[in-house]
């Protein structure tokens, strides 16, 4: 009897809670480039947050007519993360909040803005490269590790905000390890949680109410009898978030994105604008490559897009489908370039991006959300990618 060669490999991703400190500072910075625009939608931002023991820093450029009341938005975002108690050592109510914000360069600005120096239209707002990836082995298009990972936090939070398990507090990271056997995953290898909590629990009590109301809810059949749990496995987790911890905007790039199945541009996200293509550009990149697999043109789609500072369209654009594409990645390409505009002002338009919507991308991260604020989610294009992917002659076996 003929038995398949086995290709075993294993992929690991993971996740933090909205209270890691990091993620704390990628949601202050957010929610102010939030309030910006509820004033301003043409705000320019580029603002970093720093937290530790007492105190939270805010600093960075901005561009705005709006005026924001920055203390009174750390404060807020503090209170709906859960740091809200003086037990915690770190509370929104009594923390430090030292701003230090000024104007954008004028240097930049005359590459962004449409019509100023040699700008004929609005350039991209920085030089880079931004990464966009989809694949059809989970229903968000997304890597299953990644997947997993985010919802386990997301199940942390959501224990300890119902009151499932109350002695959890917010800080908190989930990893997971994926087995896969021909590119299929085939089980779970690993589970990895850390969640911070009181010092009325005992370990064995925590261990075996996270393995109940989190990680088997999450992992469902993936668990069998070899799976490795790691539950807080240095026995205690009572100090955490920024006094045990100091956190940073931008410091949790691969957890935002594709939990390190792919490559990464090197840009975060969090507290920077529209025009800057870091961000945008990478939800576009996204968006594009959602797109061409939902359309059946490959089963995974990795999108290079590079820009320079001042210049409105990329300077290079890639594509690699490793080897599963169902036409010539040639003919992809093509098909990209007809229907998918990344000029950084067509990308905001065409995305309704000029929306106070980004401190909820800050935590769970920014891809595979089912949330109809995350226009770069949407699949609006197989239809026509499907119709015209039909017409090219040298297509065989097009599965559409």
């Amino acid at each position: 009897m003929f038995m398949p060669e086995k290709n075993i490999k294993l992929i690991t991703s993971e996740s933090v809670t909205e209270g890691h400190p990091d993620k704390v500072c990628d949601q202050i910075s957010d929610g102010i480039y939030d309030e910006m625009l509820k004033i301003d939608p043409n705000s320019r931002s580029a603002v970093e947050t720093f937290c530790t023991t007492g105190l939270v820093v805010v600093g960075g450029e901005v561009t705005t007519t709006a005026y924001v009341n920055i203390e009174k938005v750390v404060r807020e975002v503090l209170r709906d993360i859960g740091y809200d108690k003086q037990e915690y050592g770190f509370c929104c109510d009594d923390v430090g909040v030292m701003v230090c914000i000024h104007e954008q360069s004028s240097d930049i600005a005359q590459g962004v803005n449409e019509g100023q120096g040699e700008c004929k239209e609005q350039g991209a707002g920085d030089q880079g490269l931004m990464i966009g990836y989809a694949t059809n082995e989970t229903p968000e298009f997304m890597p299953l590790p990644i997947v997993l990972a985010n919802k386990l936090t997301k199940k942390l939070a959501c224990a300890r905000k119902h009151g499932t398990l109350p002695y959890l507090r917010p800080d908190g990271k989930s990893q997971v390890t994926i087995e896969y056997n021909n590119n299929k995953a085939i089980r779970a290898e690993t589970v990895v949680i850390a969640a911070h909590h009181s010092e009325k629990v005992s370990l064995k009590k925590l261990r075996a109410d996270i393995m109940k109301n989190v990680i088997k809810p999450v992992m469902g059949k993936l668990l069998d009898s070899k799976t490795k749990y790691f539950i807080n496995a240095t026995g205690k987790f009572t100090f955490g978030g920024p006094p045990a911890d100091t956190g940073l905007t931008g410091r949790k790039i691969i957890v935002d994105t594709y939990g390190g199945a792919v490559p990464h541009g090197g840009g975060a996200f969090s507290g920077k604008d529209l025009t800057k293509v870091d961000r945008s550009g990478a939800y576009m990149a996204r968006y594009v490559a959602k797109n061409v697999v939902a359309a059946g043109l490959a089963d995974k789609c990795l999108l290079q897009v590079a820009y320079a500072i001042g210049i409105a369209r990329p300077v290079g654009i890639y594509i690699d489908t490793y080897g599963t594409n169902k036409i010539s990645e040639e003919n992809i390409l093509k098909l990209i370039n007809k229907h998918f505009d990344f000029r950084p002002k067509q990308i905001i338009e065409h995305l309704n991006l000029k929306r106070s919507i980004y401190k909820k991308t800050a935590a769970y991260g920014h891809f595979g959300r089912n949330d109809k604020d995350f226009t770069w989610e949407a699949v609006d294009k197989v239809k026509i990618l499907k119709k015209e992917a039909k017409n090219w002659r040298n297509l065989k076996n097009i599965m559409v």
